[in-house]
């Protein structure tokens, strides 16, 4: 008796779902793989959104994760401008808002993460935006022109990096953030003041340490006002204060969700079959030996494919060493590691030269470290972050020891 084909349904047409489709054909798998998106595009990385997309330096199709035929050419059905309204594990289904009900053998769960939204007066107004997909993208570059009046609320990657873009395309640009510096939460105060300092010096009019109280309007944004009095003025308003994991269909299906879906190190859940990668996983690290949910394009680039041999019934784990980048004005930088809280921050280099070097250390150990405009780096920082004992914080800071010198177990 012939052996029934197989079907593969991936929720998320993401770089998780794109890279865990494209991974499934390249690992031999035969049955029919389902990959499913309620936007109309076919899958897309994010980070250009913020940067050369949103400028109008690159195109669509930079961004997207595969050319456009690779999906038929692969025999893949991409359903875009499709919702998935629920997934019913007990007997493995997953029904479309269609209303058509297709069948699964193993699941996988790569549903993103949607922004947090303000709740103050005037939030709804024309002119407010936020950042996600690429028709967000569209519509906030309409209104980027240099006359334009711009208010950045929140100060994280996504509002630092639209700040840039904004300046760079000749608008007014101000910036607001309860926290003291930009990124604070993640770099600290220290390291968060170099951008602080970065904005400024383009004119980026900077309210530090202060929340939104309102955004004034009648039918469209005009102005922002602050908890402590300021009025901004304001026909764009760009509200960037993080997101949250798109999880509500895994809750409503019972599975164990907590910050995301909870899954194991080789992404898998509590539900047989079903499997879950990207912003959405909240996923255990053998390294760290507990759960981080990563909204990074790397961690959706890589357990995509890892989901994907997990589904295939592979043994293989999620341990890659966290990793992010951003570029604002002609600061570029890569971060690796995880450092949720730290004692020490090492600088090797002056960041008011352009070029420096940050560690991150926690009793003793680098915990993490970034490199910003110093290149040709990331082996000896991936390889410092796996040393494991306390690391001499003079010769860190050395631009003059090689720091591929400081792994070496007889290094102080």
């Amino acid at each position: 008796m012939p052996e029934l084909t197989q079907t593969f349904v991936i929720v998320g047409a993401s770089l998780a779902g794109a890279k865990a489709a494209e991974t499934l054909r390249a690992e031999g798998f035969d049955g029919r793989v389902v990959l499913v998106g309620d936007e109309r595009r076919r899958p897309y990385e994010r980070p250009p959104l913020s940067k050369e997309y949103l400028r109008a330096e690159k195109d669509f199709d930079a961004a997207a994760v595969h050319p456009a035929g690779f999906y038929d050419e692969h025999d893949i059905e991409l359903h875009t401008s499709t919702v998935v309204s629920a997934i019913d594990p007990r007997d493995r289904s997953v029904t479309l808002s269609s209303g058509e009900r297709v069948a699964y053998d193993r699941l996988l769960l790569a549903t993103g993460a949607a922004p947090r939204r303000l709740s103050v007066e005037g939030g709804d107004l024309e002119g407010v935006h936020y950042l996600r997909g690429v028709e967000d993208a569209d519509a906030l570059r309409r209104s980027l022109i240099p006359s334009a009046q711009v208010v950045v609320i929140g100060a994280g990657w996504i509002g630092a990096e639209v700040a840039a873009s904004a300046r760079q395309l000749g608008a007014s640009v101000s910036m607001v953030e309860l926290a003291t510096v930009p990124l604070e939460r993640v770099l600290g105060p220290e390291v968060g003041a170099v951008y602080r300092d970065l904005h400024a010096s383009h004119g980026v009019d900077l309210h530090f340490g202060v929340g939104v109280e309102a955004i004034i309007g009648s039918k469209t944004a005009e102005a922002v006002r602050l908890s402590d009095g300021t009025v901004l003025p304001a026909a764009v308003v760009v509200i960037g204060i993080g997101v949250v994991p798109r999880a509500e269909l895994a809750e409503a299906a019972g599975l164990a969700v907590d910050n995301g879906v909870v899954v194991d190190e080789h992404l898998a859940t509590n539900a047989p079959g079903v499997f879950a990668a990207g912003d959405v996983a909240n996923a255990f690290h053998p390294r760290y030996g507990c759960r981080i949910r990563l909204e990074h394009w790397s961690a959706a680039l890589n357990q995509g494919p890892v989901a994907a041999r997990s589904m295939l019934g592979h043994d293989v784990v999620y341990d890659r060493i966290p990793y992010f980048f951003s570029d604002q004005y002609d600061l570029g930088m890569e971060y690796r590691g995880w450092a949720p809280n730290f004692d020490q921050v090492v600088l090797r280099g002056n960041p008011a030269d352009g070029a420096f070097l940050s560690f991150w250390l926690r009793h003793g150990r680098v915990a993490a470290a970034m490199n910003a405009n110093v290149w040709d780096t990331g082996d000896a920082i991936e390889a410092l972050l796996r040393v494991d004992r306390p690391i001499d914080t003079a010769l860190l800071a050395d631009p003059e020891v090689d720091l591929a010198r400081l792994t070496d177990p007889l290094a102080g």
